[in-house]
């Protein structure tokens, strides 16, 4: 099945909700603002609900708070929060392990082997097996699709959700490999139609961060202290200097993960253990000291100077400090993401 148009702004006008899924990191909030801006020249603002899914202790300080910021600055009229029921990620590595031990040794048994030497596959979650995406994220909001549908019953057909992914070519060459409009199948039933955009699909990293100063609108700060990624503090696709990054500024949350490398008798990811990034982040203190907060706009100012990052950070205290931002001060509507570029360049 293929969607009925992969034209932006007909994908916005084609459907009766725009739900915008915002993990807090740079990209969904790029991703966010670009799709608000469309949704709102169109006068279909009305239509957009952001979700965030709250993965709890595991995600970095203050990340629901920002998203639900972020939408607020948007003017965005909904915003909703899902959850996965009972155990967090970390947890679930250590249920995982006890289903995986107790099969392994169940089919030693079956073959006559001793059970004790049997050997238990990996409870991590890796790149080849992200069990956490579908757990923590992705079912989590899909039950919110299920409201949406139900609130939308009285229009006698399947309700038409248009969800929008911060997901980029750029990341991986998985991700690469994915299409920027389709239809998500296993997502859809009888009652509804889901169709997937990937709007800044081809965007680099530098247009992420000019369309963040082009909106305004604050991003989180663990990329002002260096991080790439933003979610979980320690996920295993984060690059090493991110998860040392993890361990200097929420150490408690570093042990957690190492204790449960230990229950579960494996390195959190595949040659690099929780115990060695812990390590290497105590290194770095001793070496500089406990680790301090770069000033705020760092990572912004990387991509378009100090000057412009400045301008950027005078924009957002104005922002946060309206009850409701002015529609007028929003950035005007683009037909194509690189028409953003221009202003910045030119600072």
């Amino acid at each position: 099945m293929k969607p009925s148009t992969t034209v932006p702004d007909e994908l916005i006008e084609e459907a009766d909700r725009v739900a915008i899924s915002s993990s807090g990191g740079k990209d969904s909030q790029a991703m966010a603002s670009y799709v608000v801006r469309r949704a709102d020249a169109l006068g279909m603002l009305d239509k957009v609900v952001v979700v965030h899914a709250d993965l709890g202790r595991v995600e970095w300080e203050g990340t629901r708070e920002l998203a639900e910021e972020q939408a607020r600055l948007l003017e965005v009229p909904r915003f909703e929060v899902v959850r996965a029921q009972g155990a967090d990620l970390l947890e679930r590595v250590g249920i995982r392990y006890g289903k995986l031990k107790a099969k392994a040794e169940r089919e030693a048994l079956e073959r006559g082997e001793d059970p004790a030497t049997a050997k238990v596959a990996p409870a991590w979650p890796s790149s080849s097996a992200r069990w956490c995406t579908p757990d923590a994220k992705r079912g989590p909001i899909r039950t919110l699709y299920t409201r949406l549908t139900a609130e939308l019953a009285h229009l006698g057909r399947p309700v038409r959700i248009l969800e929008c992914i911060g997901q980029r070519a750029a990341e991986s060459t998985q991700r690469a490999q994915l299409a920027e409009v389709e239809v998500n199948r296993s997502a859809s039933n009888g009652k509804r139609h889901i169709t997937t955009w990937r709007p800044i699909h081809g965007w680099s990293d530098a247009l992420v961060w000019r369309e963040i100063a082009d909106s305004g609108l604050p991003y989180h700060p663990a990329y002002d202290w260096g991080n790439r990624r933003l979610s979980c503090v320690f996920c295993v696709l984060g690059c090493v200097s991110d998860l040392v990054n993890g361990a200097r500024r929420v150490p408690e949350l570093a042990a957690a993960y190492a204790e449960q490398e230990t229950t579960v008798r494996a390195d959190f990811k595949k040659g690099l253990s929780m115990a060695e990034i812990i390590r290497r982040a105590a290194e770095l203190d001793a070496e500089h000291g406990p680790a301090a907060r770069p000033p705020a706009g760092t990572a912004l100012a990387g991509y378009i100077g100090r000057s412009a990052a400045s301008r950027y950070l005078d924009r957002l205290a104005l922002l946060r400090e309206q009850p409701s931002p002015a529609r007028s001060g929003r950035v005007p509507a683009v037909a194509s993401p690189t028409a953003a570029v221009a202003p910045l360049i030119a600072v």
